[in-house]
């Protein structure tokens, strides 16, 4: 009977043994088969980013002047990121839709009539894209490629906070948004731009507890008096730049601003560069940083 009790334990334990890794590997193959179903649509390159670094595919792709990667080029363009098509997007029967939240509002009872909900991601600062990079990494089983890219970007921290605490004062720093039409809004530190500033070390001279952007406002600029200006060309450089330079020239007010008399004065652009953060985050730290507190020898715009 005891020699039938131990053989029976031995089965027992291989049966046991043999359910569990049967479990384990029909679970790998319903999230291969998940992978396989998915049908992802990005309307922003700042989403394709973050895709592409996820090695995840998208059937549908932002239409921009950005370059997409090669592995979409086969996916179907969705029009603008301000202005996708609704009619396109449901045509690619898609599993899930990204945009940002800062885009929030373009999506209106168009999508809901469709059936559409998108997913809004956070893009607002380097601490959300991680997040958002981490999230995504285990909802479509890329840990591994999230954990590389997440590592990246906390090196990129961490070298430009040291180079920071080299210098007894911080920097004061204002960031303008140019937009097309000759305007321009300031950012905040809530913003992205915002956010890398202050990562690198700087002192942003407009702050806000709730608000990305705030309207310009002469008198305070010139109290603020900014070391450094970041001038933001989020659309159409080509004309956005242009007019920024007009502005300067124009307004006498600027060539009283220390930033301006000691030609600290730079022109972000992409894809470097974006109204969110995506992940070209790295380089942008360490632009950044080169520009608030630049080595002996270099060069500003």
């Amino acid at each position: 009977m005891k020699g039938s009790r131990k053989i029976a334990l031995i089965v027992l334990s291989l049966v046991l043994v043999v359910g569990a890794f049967a479990g384990l590997f029909m679970s790998h193959i319903g999230a291969a088969n998940h992978q396989k179903k998915a049908r992802v649509v990005a309307t922003t390159f700042a989403v394709v980013q973050i895709a592409d670094k996820l090695n995840l595919p998208l059937v549908g792709v932002p239409t921009t002047q950005n370059k997409i990667p090669a592995r979409y080029s086969h996916a179907a363009r969705v029009g603008n990121p301000m202005n996708p098509s609704v009619e396109k997007i449901a045509s690619l029967k898609p599993t899930a839709v990204y945009s940002v939240t800062t885009l929030q509002h373009q999506f209106g009872k168009a999508f809901k009539e469709r059936h559409i909900e998108p997913h809004f991601l956070n893009l607002t600062s380097v601490a959300k894209l991680k997040q958002t990079v981490t999230s995504m990494g285990k909802q479509y089983d890329r840990q591994s490629e999230a954990k590389e890219a997440v590592g990246e970007i906390n090196q990129s921290e961490h070298q430009v906070e040291q180079v920071a605490k080299q210098h007894k004062t911080m920097p004061r720093v204002l960031v303008l948004m140019g937009l097309p039409g000759a305007s321009y809004m300031i950012a905040t530190n809530q913003s992205y731009v915002g956010n890398l500033v202050s990562i690198a070390g700087g002192h942003n001279v407009f702050s806000s507890k709730t608000q990305e952007f705030v309207s310009p406002n002469d008198e305070a600029i010139k109290k603020a008096q900014p070391q450094v200006i970041l001038r933001l060309a989020h659309a159409l450089p080509n004309i956005v730049i242009p007019q920024f330079n007009s502005e300067f020239k124009s307004d006498p007010m600027w060539k009283t601003i220390p930033a301006v008399k000691n030609h600290r004065v730079y022109d972000l652009q992409e894809p470097n560069f974006d109204a969110t953060a995506n992940m070209r985050a790295s380089k942008a730290l360490k632009i950044v940083s080169n520009w608030l507190y630049p080595k002996e020898g270099s060069s500003s715009n």
